[in-house]
């Protein structure tokens, strides 16, 4: 998936637990899911880093993997 999509989805779950309309037991699950999504964003967003660092190195674009 990619970061924009994670993003997207992180965005809704935070939506939905600030709206104080779901159970408890409804608000955990969705913060696991969010923490998974976090994390994934960040591994994007550290792929994306080093990505960049190599190109301001090298000068040379590499294609990223999907």
């Amino acid at each position: 998936m990619k970061f924009e999509d994670n993003l997207k989805k992180l965005e809704e779950l935070v939506a939905k637990m600030e709206s104080g309309d779901m159970k408890l037991d409804d608000m955990i699950a969705a913060f696991e899911d969010g923490r998974k999504l976090v994390d994934e964003c960040q591994k994007d967003l550290e792929s994306i880093r080093q990505r960049i660092e190599k190109v301001t190195k090298s000068g040379a674009v590499e294609p990223m993997n999907p």
